[in-house]
């Protein structure tokens, strides 16, 4: 068919379609008419059709299309005839398309509108849209033809994301069910409430979403629907529940409305997961038997103090029944001489206060006194205004007598938590080569329990490892607390990792401890001798400070970041020369801090009485006694714990050597003859056999399961020789037992053998294996 324009319809017939019009099964001409007439008869049904229409040969050309077509995909009549239909198919979906052609040569279906398919249609200008085409095949003498209707449903696909973005929309899970209840869409909601994923249940039975014991009755619920078709509003008092993927139940409210489609009866549920709501109930009504079954008696009143609610034990303590007291003043409960204390009560209740745990005397209906505990708060209507008062009393009499006898018990029980306390935080091990002083003093008031606590850590190869923490708080809550993280901080720090790893971990443990009354701060350091330097991490500790033998204190300078339990805190590290003989000094708040005094004008307190301290080569002892001499001149009067640690750096190794090494095989003689000739030049040759049989274990495991290069370094003090590989593999060397055919596994066994000591600690970049040998 040819494009439109001021031409015969004999000569666009025969332009287009030089063997006549389609015949036969598509449509035949009647006797009365000639090919001619039927020729524009069939060109005028084209025209007339709502749709593109695409008239395609068996060779996928383009015969006939009508005005609707140019318009749809921008081409004028003439650059479509002729032309293969994947013109106006995407490129994306071109490839597969003769394949589809084909087979439809064979089964020759009709195929009408709306079959749901995914069709794109492609424009002259390359832009796309969305399309349904009803297929057709035509019997002509020229032989199989297809007419394609195709129609432009951008408007409807549009429409359509706009309802389902609604539909995403909905706070509620939101299903839409067909006539036959099978599932059609779903939103977000839906999958997560019931933990399925869409493409899991689109086209699948709305039971599916059911528990069992109710499909079999479901099916006639949605027949009847079908036929009443009300709109049935959320919480219609009817107990429903829906199933999960993983098989559990839930209550649930259901909202239906029909919803009339070309397609027929949709129904649109709106399902809302009332769990909590339910819960919320079950909880009222528990409290609502608690109430009735306390054995505190528990009462109600107005503002003006008469009486609206008696519960059992209120009639078990007073005496009075409940129709005896209801609407009564509550002044009949209290002695001649306390009414004037019940009006000030109603007063404080009246301005929303709550009032617990007052102490004070009540009457009984016999005229008896008794001690009682009273615990009165306001109670409000919708709009917070205070409309009266709720109390709960208790008889405290055996209380008040035992408390003579609890505090003849006070000193013995603060000696046992005091021993406790001491106990959790355990005795520091001495440290060969480290000098240190520590003082600890417990609460001179109250418990005397606290959360303070310290340690010294030998780490191997020479390191030290010091912390310092505190738990804010007293009690024995703090201690336990305190003896948890000590625990586990020992635990970590024996591990050999860095301190802001450590710091890292500890902030987990504690926010695992679900600890929100408590504040944890904590600092880590890693002393270094052989390279003259400590390594510090903070987590909102006091800051640690450095005595210079050559003189001046002043503050390490590291990153404090926010106490441990806060959560989604990078803890950060810092690396600090340590001056030869300087000495390290760590503490804690119960130090420093006192009722109305600055912080920093104490820390600068702390940092001249340890310049004074440090001005004569007297022992770290006398320097921690001269500190809480200036600090706590009354040794009896600090209300929190004090602890406060002093330690000099150990001298510096006699000599070092290191050297690096690529990861190859070779790396291992030149580590071993490294090894002899340093040993051999510091006179240490009778260590030489051992030394170099642990050097190749070490190297040959390096270079066969770590990564280069490799770092080789040997250190010498008076006593022992700490020989150090690194690597750039973060996996740590784990022993293992050897099966007797294993040609490997024996090289840390051996280590462990002839070793005075060895280990393996994670650095930033890898990890460094060391062993010792006495010398």
């Amino acid at each position: 068919m040819d494009e439109v324009r001021t031409a015969s319809p004999s000569e666009a017939a025969s332009e287009a379609m030089a063997a006549g019009p389609p015949s036969c099964r598509c449509g035949t001409t009647s006797p009365e008419e000639g090919p001619g007439e039927a020729e524009e008869r069939f060109r005028g049904l084209l025209e007339a059709a709502p749709d593109a229409m695409v008239i395609v040969d068996h060779a996928g050309r383009i015969r006939l299309v009508n005005a609707q077509t140019e318009s749809m995909f921008g081409y004028r009549r003439a650059e479509l005839l002729g032309q293969p239909v994947e013109l106006l198919i995407p490129g994306r979906f071109r490839p597969q398309h003769a394949g589809h052609r084909e087979a439809y040569a064979v089964t020759r279906q009709v195929r009408p509108m709306g079959a749901g398919l995914e069709l794109h249609g492609l424009r002259k200008d390359g832009t796309e849209f969305p399309v349904e085409i009803s297929l057709s095949p035509l019997e002509t003498t020229d032989g199989l033809l297809v007419s394609a209707a195709v129609r432009d449903v951008s408007d409807r696909k549009a429409a359509e994301q706009r309802f389902r973005g609604l539909l995403e929309a909905a706070p509620d899970a939101m299903v839409i069910v067909d006539h036959a209840g099978r599932i059609r869409l779903v939103n977000a909601q839906t999958e997560s409430m019931f933990g399925y994923r869409r493409a899991e249940l689109l086209g699948q039975p709305v039971e599916l979403l059911i528990p069992g014991r109710f499909r079999p009755q479901h099916a006639g619920h949605r027949e009847a629907y079908a036929v009443t078709r009300q709109v049935r509003p959320m919480g219609a008092g009817l107990e429903l529940h829906g199933l999960r993927k993983d098989g559990t139940e839930f209550p649930v409210e259901i909202s239906l409305s029909p919803l009339e489609t070309t397609d027929g009866l949709l129904v649109s549920a709106a399902v809302r997961d009332v769990s909590d709501r339910k819960a919320a109930e079950k909880h009222i009504n528990q409290l609502a038997a608690l109430v009735e079954s306390s054995q505190d008696a528990i009462l109600a009143k107005t503002l003006d103090g008469h009486i609206t609610y008696w519960n059992a034990a209120a009639q078990r303590l007073y005496g009075y029944s409940e129709e005896e007291v209801l609407g009564h003043h509550v002044t009949m409960l209290a002695p001649p001489d306390r009414t004037s204390e019940i009006t000030t009560l109603l007063e404080r209740l009246a301005r929303g206060e709550k009032i617990e745990h007052f102490e004070t005397l009540r009457v009984t209906r016999d005229g008896k006194l008794f001690d009682a505990d009273v615990t009165l708060w306001p109670t409000r209507a919708a709009d917070g205004a205070v409309e009266g008062a709720c109390a709960i009393v208790r008889d405290i009499s055996d209380r008040k007598r035992a408390e003579a006898q609890l505090h003849a018990l006070y000193e013995q029980q603060r000696h046992i938590a005091l021993t406790l306390q001491r106990s959790l935080m355990g005795t520091p091990p001495a440290i060969p080569g480290l000098a240190t002083a520590s003082r600890y003093l417990p609460a001179t008031q109250g418990a005397g329990v606290g959360g303070d606590w310290f340690d010294f850590l030998p780490l191997g190869a020479g390191r030290v490892g010091i912390l310092i923490g505190d738990v804010m708080g007293r009690g024995l809550d703090a201690a336990a607390v305190m003896g948890q993280l000590r625990a586990a901080a020992h635990a970590l720090a024996k591990t050999g990792m860095e301190p802001r790893q450590l710091m890292q971990a500890l902030d987990a443990i504690v926010a695992d401890l679900d600890l929100p009354d408590q504040l944890v701060t904590c600092c880590y350091l890693i002393l270094a001798p052989d390279t003259g330097e400590v390594t510090v991490c903070s987590a909102g500790h006091l800051p640690a400070l450095l005595a210079d033998p050559a003189g001046g204190v002043r503050e390490i300078e590291a990153p404090i970041s926010a106490p441990l339990g806060v959560g989604g805190i990078l803890h950060q590290q810092a690396r600090t020369a340590v001056p030869p003989g300087a000495a390290l000094v760590l503490y804690t708040d119960g130090l420093i801090e006192t009722p109305g005094s600055d912080i920093e004008c104490r820390i600068a307190h702390l940092t001249r009485a340890l310049g004074d301290a440090f001005t004569t080569p007297d022992s770290l002892e006398a320097a921690a006694d001269h500190v809480l001499a200036c600090l706590l001149p009354d040794a009896e009067g600090h209300d929190d714990d004090v602890t406060l640690l002093l330690a000099r750096l150990p001298a510096a190794p006699l000599a070092a050597a290191t050297t690096d090494l690529p990861a190859l095989s070779r790396a291992v003689g030149d580590g071993r003859s490294f090894l002899s000739k340093t040993l051999t030049a510091w006179n240490c040759a009778h260590l030489a056999d051992d030394a170099r049989l642990l050097v190749s274990e070490v190297l040959t495991n390096a270079v066969q399961h770590a990564q280069g290069p490799l770092g080789l370094h040997l250190r010498r003090t008076a006593t022992e020789l700490t020989v150090e590989i690194s690597d750039h593999s973060p996996h740590l060397p784990q022993p293992r037992l050897a099966a007797p055919d294993d040609e490997s596994g024996r090289g840390l066994l051996l280590v462990d053998a002839l070793a005075d000591s060895w280990g393996v600690r994670p650095t930033d970049d890898g990890k460094t294996t060391w062993f010792t040998l006495r010398s």
